[in-house]
């Protein structure tokens, strides 16, 4: 069960820097589009908007680290750990 957090837009949000707020990657927004089918994909959020913050996992917002590029692994430059 999903659980949901409520949030009222204010004026300037956006779809990635509401997903950066709650999630901490920009990238992140998908889950905020689909529990919201009723707001517009537009570039900047109508003010008074009530928005469903679905609460993900740890697990679901915290990239792997084979995802990750090598410089972000620890990896040494010539990729020889």
């Amino acid at each position: 069960m999903t659980t949901y957090l409520s949030y009222i837009t204010q004026e300037g949000d956006r779809w990635d820097g509401l997903a950066y707020r709650f999630y901490g990657d920009p990238f992140r927004y998908e889950p905020l589009v689909v529990a919201n089918p009723h707001v517009p994909i537009v570039p900047v959020l109508p003010s008074g908007l009530t928005l469903a913050v679905p609460v993900l996992a740890k697990s679901d917002s915290t990239p792997s680290v084979e995802s990750l590029p090598p410089w972000k692994r620890g990896v040494p430059a010539g990729g020889v750990a």
